[in-house]
């Protein structure tokens, strides 16, 4: 078996490599800043997550259904809804036709809170990315949402 000398050249990253890091790199470093003005409220992303997609979903939705439409994949979304219920965030109700499916709905408690964070969260994403134009952030976003349908 031959050995590959310490002295040898690094490899040539691939396109797709070189692209998969630097978007590593940015998400990690675009994440920090939420996360820290989160804290101040007591939250992390994943909550303030779910608080964001149960105000769109007036009717409330299946703990499934808040589950696959998380930013990033919670493998105990049962946990994270307890803490969010312990808080008064949000509640969650048995439906009458089958007891099993519970309907989880935001409370006025956590619409509160999210209208408190959306002016300092809308100024920080600002600050973030305010320097690309219009059309530079919806061809990244076009280009984001192209990557992620190959990984479907």
């Amino acid at each position: 078996m031959a050995s590959r000398s310490s002295s040898s050249p690094p490899a040539i990253p691939c396109p797709e490599e070189t692209l998969f890091v630097e978007l590593v790199r940015t998400a990690d470093r675009l994440s920090r800043a939420p996360a820290q003005l989160l804290r101040h409220y007591d939250l992390s992303p994943a909550p303030y997550n779910v608080l964001r997609i149960l105000r769109g979903a007036p009717a409330g939705l299946l703990c499934g259904e808040i589950a696959a439409r998380m930013i990033t994949r919670e493998p105990d979304i049962t946990r994270l809804l307890d803490r969010l219920e312990r808080r008064g965030l949000l509640r969650r109700c048995r439906e009458d036709e089958d007891r099993r499916r519970v309907q989880v709905r935001i409370t006025p408690a956590g619409l509160a809170l999210l209208a408190e964070l959306d002016p300092p969260i809308r100024q920080l994403h600002s600050r973030q990315l305010g320097h690309l134009s219009r059309k530079q952030l919806q061809e990244f976003t076009e280009l984001l949402e192209m990557a992620r349908q190959g990984l479907d």
